[in-house]
């Protein structure tokens, strides 16, 4: 038995009902990001989020910028929890987080900008999303390593940099205390 176009209760296309739950689970992990005091559940909240985003990619037909986005957010956010675990072993954390005590300025801020994304989806015509050309996948990549392999390498270079400095200084650190 083949599996119908919509959802039988809702009517709403099953890419639509994938759509709304990636959607919810990056809301959510998103803001576990920020409720969380603990940083590693705080990174693996964002991790989640990312990871969704990078579904929501995939629904918009951009397998490319969708393997950016695991590649090289994921793989950021799990060496910035590596980093975070190193640097602060023996630190204490606060009392009081600092976002703790400017939760009116983030209020007004999300309510701005709530308005500015109602008006923008209000004052978009949706009608022409549906021409959109896709992302020639192919053609990027043969651009990425044909034009731009000097960049490239300069960005692996400079995160090879990074890890090894982290490490050093976590190491610098045991060696002091």
């Amino acid at each position: 038995m083949p599996i119908p176009d919509t959802v039988p209760v809702l009517g709403i296309s099953w890419s639509d009902v994938l759509f709304l739950v990636l959607a919810a689970a990056m809301l959510g992990s998103a803001l576990l990001v920020v409720v969380l005091r603990d940083i590693i559940r705080a990174g693996i909240a964002m991790v989640a989020s990312f990871a969704a985003l990078a579904g929501i990619y995939v629904l918009l037909g951009a397998p490319f910028v969708a393997a950016a986005q695991v590649l090289v957010y994921i793989g950021a956010i799990a060496v910035l929890i590596l980093f975070a675990v190193m640097l602060t072993q023996a630190k204490a954390a606060p009392a009081r987080l600092v976002f703790q005590t400017q939760a009116i300025p983030a209020a007004v801020a999300a309510v701005v900008l709530a308005v500015v994304i109602a008006l923008s989806v209000v004052s978009t015509d949706w009608g022409d999303v549906g021409q959109r050309l896709t992302t020639a996948t192919d053609a990027l990549a043969r651009l990425l390593f044909n034009e731009y392999t000097l960049p490239l390498e300069v960005v692996s270079v400079l995160l090879l940099a990074a890890v090894i400095g982290g490490v050093y200084l976590a190491r610098h650190e045991d060696r002091d205390a």
